[in-house]
């Protein structure tokens, strides 16, 4: 299990167990930090170049006055005690060792080098988010089998159980603890949008950096926002009764959508584009794109329904 190999070139780079589901992890006995966390300095940094002939090592280049290095380093040590040894993690504070961060063309901090046979492998700078950190791992080595929800996955399940105020905890953290990680005011804006709260989810969106602003993730949001705006309420929807004009039918599709609906409200729209495709100025098919956008391009069901939508209309 201590593949990876490569410096320059040995081949393999990844680890023979790599996409077995986590079971390599799974075999092996639990580590306890101590066997797998090491502090470099110069007294120790070649038995660990060594060490990398044998097994991978991550080596973790930070100052203990950076918050955002303590913030990654105690994202690692978690995590090399999860993978159960298939890496190790050796921390090299660059203050106090000037040279060797010199040596290894450490320029700012955090830098995190995946050292193999004695060699660079990969790497990566910043304090990425621990699902980054996770995906990035997980490309050298098996995932573990046991891992916990990460807090997107955490505030993923909270949407979808109805609890928006849970998932806007979450992503409020994740916030305070990646201030420059956009997509997590996106998210946070999508569960503000789930709560009701569409004037601050506008506001959180509108205060976003213009790339961001106008990407797909936030035009998506802003969709739903706008969704919630057009809609008629429930009790005004019911007062439509067993009509099926036009009208109707649009308000009822329109109001599916708002709430979440997205299945059940496109088939609506198709429908009205078959019976009535110039009601309202071909507003059916104008919703039917802008819930395209709200889902985003890759979701199953602008996939599905961009086919039905393009067989209609050719």
């Amino acid at each position: 299990m201590s593949s990876i190999i490569d410096p320059r070139t040995g081949e393999a780079l990844t680890t023979p167990d790599a996409g077995n589901d986590g079971q390599a992890n799974a075999d092996r006995p639990p580590v306890r930090p101590e066997e797998v966390i090491i502090d470099l300095n110069a007294g120790n940094i070649q038995q660990v170049l060594e060490a990398s002939m044998k097994v991978p090592v991550l080596m973790d280049c930070w100052t203990p006055d950076s918050e955002p290095c303590r913030q990654l380093m105690a994202v690692l040590e978690t995590l090399v005690v999860e993978y159960g040894g298939a890496f190790l993690l050796a921390k090299l504070d660059t203050q106090a060792n000037p040279e060797i961060a010199s040596q290894l063309g450490v320029q700012s901090v955090p830098d995190v080098k995946l050292i193999s046979q004695g060699g660079l492998v990969d790497g990566f700078q910043g304090a990425l988010p621990e699902k980054q950190i996770r995906e990035w791992l997980n490309r050298y080595f098996p995932a573990p089998e046991d891992a916990p929800p990460s807090p997107e996955e955490q505030a993923e399940a909270a949407l979808n159980a109805g609890d928006p105020a849970g998932a806007r905890e979450i992503y409020q953290t994740l916030i305070s603890q990646y201030p420059d990680h956009y997509p997590y005011q996106v998210s946070l804006a999508r569960a503000l949008v789930a709560e009701g709260r569409r004037d601050e989810a506008r506001s959180l969106l509108d205060n976003l950096p213009p790339e961001e602003r106008d990407a797909a993730p936030a035009r998506g949001v802003r969709a739903s926002i706008e969704f919630g705006e057009q809609a008629l309420s429930g009790e005004e929807i019911a007062a439509f009764g067993d009509r099926t004009d036009s009208e109707a039918q649009y308000q009822r599709a329109l109001r599916q959508v708002a709430d979440g609906h997205y299945e059940a409200g496109l088939d609506a729209l198709l429908a009205l584009m078959k019976q009535d495709r110039a009601y309202n100025d071909d507003a059916a098919r104008k919703t039917l794109l802008q819930a395209f956008d709200a889902l985003g391009a890759d979701h199953p069901l602008t996939v599905a329904y961009r086919r039905k939508l393009f067989a209609l209309l050719y």
